[in-house]
């Protein structure tokens, strides 16, 4: 593949695949189950994806290859546990994708009614298949744009909402301080164990930080864009998610907040600010773009590593006169266009959610992957005596990287004991299961034959 992306675009595309459109309609339903402790919900999400990204700077930069984790797992746990892992994967960014344009869909169907949600849908799919098919410099360029848009959005939040908190600004006329953020049940309504429940869709909005080891084999320059696109996911999760959230919190009660409507727009139309609240009916169909552009940009990817590994058709390994996975990006958006017509038997915010959820284990299970061959890789570094080799290591290691791994593994188990997730492992389990029962019988039946043919020969 070319190395086309630059450092500014691997800074954003990282950032593209965090702030989507499933952040600013999917935050409803975080502090609708949790309250104002939703703030420390997103914290804890935001200290595991920090202990992933850790974990992928140092197997990226020792090892700079576009189909990323899957070559990982390859090489680091199993060809088998690669093969389930990788398809878990691509089938995640196939959920989520269409549940980001269902969310543009959703938002567009509001202001143009006549023309049903599903066809908004489609249109957004055709878009972002032809951003991903011309060169990934293009693609690179589009994102680092519809990023930038996006940070705009939300600084521009924070300042007003803290305004409206100090009274300077809004219908009240008066600070609010703490009378909305602790009124309706105080600081953690429904509990403090509601924090844990609400992990699987706080990490379904963290998702896409990992995009960035995808695009590590198209970097120009790997081992210095990588390590400074992981140092930059701390304060990046401070400031685009802890501060703004603990602001809306702040002006917004919790109840009030729903799956139907932007809750960053409620809150601005709640205190007279009716045009920034539809602006932001714009930044959510720009992030919507953007998630789903980088979206498809990691389902290609992945699919292509499967191909190479042979874990999926040999054609999908072909790329295009661009360097791009053609053919990979093609049944990408084509199984993205089967869910969005499967999302319209049911057009109900259970779906909606259902589909997060579902992107939740799936990407879960890849997270941990990467943790896990970073445990193993280093393992194998120490014991070979060659540590100083690695230009960027994992720090506080294996700390970090069990702490990754352990707390999402909780998190899925208490996906286990919850009545309203637990439908999740019965299309979650099988996406990772299925695809490694088939990699694991057709090695089976490819060794029998080579007995036999030895045999032969003999």
């Amino acid at each position: 593949m070319n190395r086309g992306l630059k450092n500014r675009h691997i800074q954003l595309i990282s950032l593209g695949g965090i702030i989507g459109s499933c952040y600013f309609l999917g935050t409803g339903y975080v502090l609708e189950q949790a309250g104002p402790a939703s703030i420390l919900a997103y914290l804890l999400g935001g200290i595991v994806v920090l202990c992933v990204m850790l974990c992928l700077a140092e197997l990226a930069v020792a090892q700079p290859v576009s189909s990323s984790f899957v070559t990982y797992a390859n090489d680091h746990i199993s060809p088998t546990w690669a093969c389930g892992v990788g398809w878990a994967y691509w089938l995640n960014w196939i959920v989520y994708v269409p549940a980001e344009m269902i969310a543009a869909g959703i938002i567009m169907n509001q202001f143009v009614p006549e023309v049903s949600q599903l066809w908004w849908a489609v249109s957004f799919g055709l878009v972002v298949t032809f951003i991903n098919l011309f060169s990934v410099g293009k693609f690179g360029e589009s994102e680092f744009w519809l990023s930038i848009i996006k940070i705009v959005a939300l600084v521009v939040f924070s300042i007003v909402a803290f305004a409206i908190c100090m009274g300077w600004a809004g219908e009240t006329g008066e600070p609010i301080g703490t009378k909305i953020l602790l009124g309706s049940g105080g600081f953690a309504p429904h509990g403090y164990w509601a924090i844990i429940m609400t992990m699987v869709i706080i990490l379904v909005n963290f998702q896409g930080s990992e995009i960035i080891g995808l695009a590590a084999g198209e970097c120009k320059d790997p081992a210095k864009s990588i390590p400074i696109a992981v140092r930059n996911v701390t304060w990046r999760i401070i400031a685009l998610y802890i501060i703004p959230i603990t602001l809306l919190i702040s002006i917004l009660p919790w109840d009030e907040a729903t799956l139907t409507e932007s809750v960053f727009a409620a809150a601005l139309h709640r205190y007279g600010f009716d045009w920034l609240g539809y602006m932001f009916a714009f930044v959510i169909l720009t992030a919507a773009i953007s998630c789903s552009n980088s979206g498809l940009y990691g389902a290609g990817r992945a699919l292509h590593g499967l191909s190479r590994h042979k874990m999926a058709p040999k054609f999908l390994g072909k790329l295009n006169h661009n360097g791009m996975p053609q053919n990979s990006i093609i049944v990408s958006i084509c199984a993205c266009w089967i869910i969005i017509l499967l999302y319209t038997l049911d057009t109900s915010e259970t779906a909606y959610t259902y589909l997060l959820a579902v992107s939740g284990f799936t990407g879960a299970m890849a997270w941990i992957s990467i943790c896990w061959s970073q445990y193993n890789f280093r393992k194998k570094m120490i014991a070979e005596n060659r540590v100083s080799e690695l230009k960027y290591k994992t720090p506080f290691f294996p700390y970090v990287t069990l702490f990754g791994i352990w707390v999402q593994v909780f998190c899925l188990i208490v996906i286990a004991f919850t009545d309203d997730l637990r439908s999740t492992l019965y299309a979650g389990v099988p996406m990772m299961v299925i695809p490694m029962i088939i990699f694991k019988l057709k090695q089976i039946r490819a060794h029998r034959a080579e007995l036999i043919r030895n045999k032969t020969e003999l």
